[in-house]
C-alpha cells in the first residue's frame, strides 16, 4: 500500500507540475517582452500558478493521507497575503519544502527560497523556479573563491537582484540558515552548542535584511520535528512519516536591526539575535523529543 501511495503521489505531482509550467513559461516570455511596470505586473500574475501548484500538493496530502501535520502557530490570524515576510527554519529533509508550503499556503504570500544553482537543471521545476524569481546561489567554497575571486560577491548580487523584484509585490522569502540538511555526521564535524541543529549561517539572511529591512513585516521562525524519525522525500510520499510537528513563531524584526545603516554592525546584531532564537529552538526540540521518547 505504501509503495502504491508513493507511486500515485509522485505521478500526480509530476503531471500537475508539467500542467502548471506550460502556461507559466508562456507568461514568462510575455513578461520579458513587456516594458517596465507592465512586465512587473505580469510577473505578479505568474504567482497564480505557484499558488495553484502548492494548493494542489496540500490537497493531495490530505486526500491521500500522506502525513498528519500538527501546527502550533499562536499568531496565525495576524498573518496576511498582502505583506512581506522572511522565513527561517531548521532543515532535516527534502520533505521540509512540502511541509512548509502546506503550512504557509494562503496564510502568507507564496514562499520562495534560496536555491542551489545546480537545481536549475531539474526538468520543468528548475526553470519554473527561475522565472518565478527564486534566488539561485552558487555557494562557492573558500578554495573556489581563491581560484576565482569573482565568485565572492556572486550570491550577494543574486540575492540583491531578487530582493529588488520582491519589493514590487508582497513576497515571502525562505532561508534554511543551516545551509544544508542536518545529519549527525555534519553535526559531529561542527563545533557548536546545539544538540539538534547545525550552526546558523547569517550571510544570505543579512543581505535580505539589508535590502528589505524596512519592507519586511515580520520574521517567521519555524521548527520542524519528525517524531517517528526523519524521512527521505520518497518515504514521505509513501506515507511512512505519519506525523510532523511544526512550531511557528512570528516575531517582529527588532527596530535597531532594521534601521542600522552600517552593514557590518547590522550583520553582527542580526547574528546575535538569530543565535538567541537558535538556542531557544534547540531547547524546544530537545524538550519535545524527550517528551515523545518518554511517552
Amino acid at each position: 500500500m505504501s509503495l502504491l501511495r508513493g507511486i500515485v503521489a509522485i505521478f500526480l505531482i509530476i503531471c500537475v507540475t508539467i500542467a502548471v509550467c506550460i502556461p507559466l513559461f508562456s507568461m514568462a516570455i510575455i513578461a520579458l517582452l513587456l516594458p517596465g511596470a507592465a512586465g512587473r505586473h505580469w510577473r505578479r500574475w505568474m504567482e497564480v500558478w505557484l499558488y495553484a501548484w502548492t494548493g494542489f500538493n496540500k490537497w493531495l496530502f490530505h486526500v491521500m493521507r500522506i502525513s498528519e501535520i500538527d501546527v502550533d502557530w499562536p499568531q496565525i490570524d495576524e498573518m496576511s497575503t498582502n505583506k512581506w515576510y522572511l522565513v527561517i527554519s531548521n532543515h532535516r529533509s527534502w520533505a521540509d519544502i512540502l511541509v512548509l508550503q502546506t503550512v504557509l499556503w494562503n496564510r502568507v504570500p507564496q514562499i520562495k527560497f534560496f536555491t542551489k544553482e545546480q537545481l536549475i537543471w531539474i526538468p520543468f521545476i528548475g526553470v519554473g523556479m527561475y522565472v518565478l524569481g527564486f534566488p539561485y546561489v552558487k555557494r562557492a567554497t573558500k578554495d573556489q573563491i581563491a581560484r576565482n575571486p569573482d565568485l565572492k560577491g556572486a550570491d550577494r548580487d543574486s540575492i540583491r537582484s531578487a530582493c529588488t523584484r520582491f519589493r514590487f509585490y508582497p513576497s515571502t522569502l525562505l532561508n534554511f540558515i543551516e545551509g544544508t540538511r542536518f545529519t549527525h555526521e555534519k553535526h559531529g564535524r561542527q563545533r557548536n552548542n546545539y544538540r539538534n541543529l547545525l550552526n546558523p549561517k547569517i550571510g544570505g539572511l543579512s543581505y535580505v535584511v539589508a535590502e528589505m529591512g524596512t519592507t519586511l513585516h515580520r520574521l517567521i521562525d519555524i521548527t520542524i520535528i519528525y517524531p517517528g524519525g526523519v524521512p527521505t522525500f520518497w518515504e514521505f510520499l509513501q506515507g511512512k512519516c505519519r506525523r510532523v510537528l511544526v512550531y511557528v513563531d512570528a516575531p517582529d524584526l527588532p527596530a535597531r536591526i532594521r534601521s542600522e545603516r552600517d552593514e557590518r554592525e547590522q550583520r553582527r546584531m542580526l547574528a546575535q539575535w538569530i543565535e538567541e532564537r537558535w538556542r531557544d529552538k534547540d531547547e524546544r526540540m530537545t524538550r519535545v523529543v524527550g517528551t515523545i521518547r518518554a511517552a
